[in-house]
């Protein structure tokens, strides 16, 4: 576990004055003398001068002067990255497990959730935000984990700030092709891979039908009771039309090459989700542009989808050129998709490799790579101070900032670690 720092008094006051309840705004910060990565794993620059202002990365140079009015913080002999992305998540979504109460990443009593966006369910207050988030990890994909059929829903990418989370609420339409799936989608797989190729197809069949209707002759009057086409249907268009990417939960080799000529019938933009055996197929996965979100720390199958799970998966889909991102070990542990990007590394990923994994691939896969992933003009002020290597399972961040807000390293793992490590103790327990 990677090592929490002491919190200063000012610091927690200055957590506990604002930024907590989202009312601290972006403000004019220079980061100087780090060691940068602009790129990922790539872009070094040494002695970097970083400025940000309302909420932007305006410049990135080595040496560079700082202006009149910018606050300061030094990174001299640190690193200096964009921050990371955990890259399949609940966040915001469930809370402590065994609670009482609704988790919201699932819906088991719900079919053909196709067009379900899991935003309005989202806790910004979600105690495990903050515990993410001073680990360096600044983005999260969050998603629903069941329903009563294969359709997840729409998936969303959030920053992990107090206030506006949404950075992409229509990131993907998750599905889930796995065995239990399709215990649950007529008990075999030969009914659910029935059924999902007649849902596109009939999706596909619908849009062009509109389209030939649509010829631009149609009268104004022969339009006003034409009906808003549904979630469902909205969102199949944009996942034919190439605007949505979809999400497939699948392990299992037989299941992959399916899903690979599932593309290529319908066009469409496919991100694999777990995908043990998804090395065994690399070369026809780079071949078809599919990318890959998989858990590097996975190395024993759970059951017969995932008997080639591997550990070395993520350095071998690379070689052959898929763009992989990590999945954390679980949500309540999203912060440390870092470590398990560090073991990626010790199973054969190269550094920096890794590193994109956590960065500019989960941005790319997830249609946030315009405003997040690089330290670059225009980017979004995602930085992370680190005291090391942010791989090595001993380094941690000494400034984090999301949007340009310079987040306190505060949670409440923090607090309770602090208020109880100085306890005087009783001679009762002096034995």
């Amino acid at each position: 576990m990677r090592m929490l720092k002491s919190i200063t008094a000012a610091t927690l006051a200055f957590a506990l004055s604002g930024v907590v309840s989202g009312t601290v705004s972006a403000e004019d910060i220079a980061i100087t003398g780090g060691k940068a990565f602009t790129n990922g794993g790539s872009g070094e620059v040494a002695n970097a001068t970083i400025l940000v202002s309302d909420g932007k990365i305006t410049s990135v140079t080595a040496g560079g002067a700082v202006p009149s009015g910018y606050r300061v913080i030094d990174a001299s002999g640190k690193w200096v990255t964009a921050g990371f992305m955990a890259a399949d998540t609940s966040l915001g979504l469930t809370e402590v497990s065994l609670s009482g109460g609704i988790n919201d990443a699932t819906a088991p009593k719900e079919k053909g959730a196709i067009g379900v966006s899991v935003v309005p369910a989202l806790n910004p207050a979600n105690i495990f935000i903050p515990n993410t988030r001073i680990e360096g990890v600044t983005r999260a994909m969050t998603r629903m984990t069941n329903s009563g059929d294969m359709w997840l829903g729409l998936g969303a990418v959030l920053k992990l700030t107090d206030g506006d989370m949404v950075a992409n609420e229509k990131a993907f339409l998750a599905i889930d092709l796995d065995e239990g799936s399709a215990n649950e989608v007529g008990g075999s797989r030969a009914v659910l891979w029935s059924k999902l190729n007649e849902k596109f197809q009939g999706a596909k069949d619908k849009i062009e039908a509109a389209a030939k209707k649509d010829d631009g002759d149609t009268k104004d009057g022969d339009k006003k009771d034409a009906k808003r086409p549904s979630a469902a249907d909205a969102t199949l268009k944009a996942v034919l039309s190439g605007d949505m990417p979809i999400y497939a939960l699948v392990n299992r080799k037989a299941d992959i090459l399916q899903l690979i000529a599932f593309q290529k019938r319908f066009g469409i933009r496919v991100i694999l989700g777990g995908a043990a055996e998804a090395w065994m197929v690399a070369d026809m996965l780079a071949a078809s542009g599919i990318s890959v979100v998989l858990d590097p720390t996975a190395n024993l199958p759970g059951n017969f989808d995932a008997l080639g799970q591997t550990s070395a998966a993520a350095g071998r889909l690379h070689a052959a050129g898929v763009k992989v991102a990590f999945i954390p070990p679980g949500t309540h542990n999203s912060r440390l998709v870092v470590q398990n990007a560090g073991i990626a590394v010790s199973m054969g990923m190269p550094w920096a490799a890794a590193m994109d994994a956590l960065t500019v691939n989960p941005a790319e896969m997830f249609g946030v790579g315009d405003s997040y992933g690089k330290l670059a003009a225009g980017m979004d002020a995602d930085v992370v101070v680190w005291d090391g290597d942010p791989l090595e399972v001993m380094s941690s961040p000494d400034a984090v900032l999301i949007a340009g807000v310079d987040i306190p390293l505060v949670s409440r793992q923090t607090k309770l670690r602090d208020r109880y490590k100085d306890l005087d103790r009783s001679p009762a327990f002096d034995r």
